[in-house]
């Protein structure tokens, strides 16, 4: 099990998914710049990865594509999902932060996608889907601020048809040098000091690289996605390690 860390520290005793959610609000009208800022855009080309592995899953496969976004935040994955025209994609996107999802609707009415994106209010671990709704699912860079991440991963589970993919995008820690030293010093000091200039948060960006080090990155998440009932579980390492491809397939039943 990772450590238990949350955003801020718990005077009022507050939940993490409360926590989670209030810091988002903070930091929801700066967070695609930092996002982009911190990542060198590094980030779309690992969600484009992440599309392109979707479309390998359902290739040969016909009719509308039903996606579930986890964690949507300001709508970017979902929004690239219908940019790279993923056969005929329906996005429903999922986040527990107010202030983020009324950022992604203003991107999304923006470029006249109302009708193929609903971002919805929601918690991971009680989602109001019945079984077997999509798919797919997406999660970026959101699993690492799950209150209950088995709890989710097993909702997510639920509601994916039988055959269907999830997919988790999350950082990593790299393990070999130098990225490991220069990612340590960039994650833990660089970025929080940016992110409290331009957020005005100043816990938010300490939260990050806290919450990657709780992670239970690697053959660990494999072996709990596994025992939430996914199969041929894998991880893909990106740029050296900074990040990972989670994916895992919902069994066909007879």
């Amino acid at each position: 099990m990772g450590t238990r860390v949350t955003p801020y520290a718990s005077v009022d005793a507050e939940s993490k998914k409360q926590q989670v959610a209030r810091m988002f609000d903070n930091i929801a009208h700066s967070y695609d710049f930092l996002n982009h800022l911190f990542s060198f855009g590094i980030d779309v080309l690992w969600r484009k990865r992440a599309i392109r592995m979707l479309q390998h899953h359902w290739q040969g496969q016909t009719g509308p594509f039903h996606l579930m976004d986890m964690a949507t935040g300001t709508a970017d994955f979902a929004i690239e999902a219908l940019r790279m025209d993923l056969r005929e994609t329906r996005v429903t996107g999922v986040d527990i932060s107010p202030g983020m999802l009324e950022v992604g609707r203003k991107k999304v009415t923006k470029r006249g996608w109302d009708d193929r994106i609903e971002l919805i209010e929601g918690d991971s671990a009680d989602l109001p889907f019945e079984e077997g709704t999509f798919d797919a699912y997406t999660v970026a860079f959101g699993v690492r601020n799950f209150e209950h991440l088995d709890q989710g991963m097993q909702e997510m589970f639920r509601v994916l048809k039988p055959g269907g993919m999830g997919l988790v995008l999350e950082f990593s820690k790299p393990k070999t040098f130098p990225m490991k030293q220069l990612f340590g010093l960039y994650f833990k000091f660089i970025m929080p000091t940016i992110g409290r200039l331009v957020s005005k948060d100043a816990a938010a960006y300490s939260y990050l690289p806290e919450s990657v080090d709780a992670f239970p990155e690697g053959p660990e998440f494999l072996k709990r996605m596994a025992q939430a009932g996914y199969t041929d579980c894998r991880q893909i390492k990106l740029t050296g390690g900074i990040a990972s491809i989670y994916t895992g397939n919902k069994p066909v039943r007879a």
